[in-house]
Order: structure tokens, then sequence, then C-alpha cells
């Protein structure tokens, strides 16, 4: 019996607006949360980190509406629900009276990985 393939997938990530309409005392806040969520994605079973890219040097301010994003994360990941576990920590990480998702955006591209020709 063959080994089921894991899934290819890149996390897109993209702060929002609401993140910098903070007051600066309330920004740790949403660090915090986000290296929570980091943490939370790295964490599952059998999730394993390939790369990151953070754009946040070269691209100041918010990630308009779909390309390009502040953040990627490409991991290999077992399965769909898998993916949509990391998904949702956006929604479930508290920050105050808010969740993760008022102040990052996520989406998640789902494939398989590009073989090179040798």
């Amino acid at each position: 019996m063959s080994q089921k393939s894991k899934l290819r997938v890149l996390f897109c990530g993209a702060v929002l607006q609401n993140f910098f309409d903070l007051p600066s005392g309330e920004i740790g806040k949403v660090w915090a949360a986000t290296g929570e969520m980091l943490k939370g994605i790295r964490d599952l079973p059998g999730v394993e980190i390939l790369g990151t890219i953070d754009d946040d040097q070269t691209m100041v301010g918010t990630s308009p509406n779909g390309w390009p994003w502040t953040f990627y994360i490409l991991a290999d990941v077992p399965d769909r629900d898998t993916v949509v576990a990391a998904c949702n920590l956006f929604r479930t990480i508290e920050i105050g009276e808010h969740r993760l998702w008022r102040y990052i955006r996520v989406e998640a591209r789902i494939g398989r990985e590009l073989v090179i020709p040798e």
C-alpha cells in the first residue's frame, strides 16, 4: 500500500488596516497573538514548515486585496482538515474582545510539490 502524499500548502497572511489603526500600546497584544498562531501552525500534527517569508521591511502598510501578502508560510501538511485547523487559528485566537482575523487575513493555497526534472 502506498503512503498518502502530503499536501503542499502556502499560507498567505495580510496585515489589515485594523492593525495599523491600533494605539501603539495595543500592538504588542497582536504580535503575541501572531506568535501564538505561528507556533500553532507549526505544532499541528504532521505539519512540516519548509520556509517562511516576511515582506515587512519592503512592504509598508496594509496588503491590498489579493496579492502581495505580508507574510508567507510554506508547509507540507498531512490533509485538508489540518489546513482548515491552521486557518481556524485566526478565528479562535483572542485579542481582548476580538479575534486575530480582525488584524490579519489568511488564505491557504493547496497544491502538490512541483518536482523539477533532473
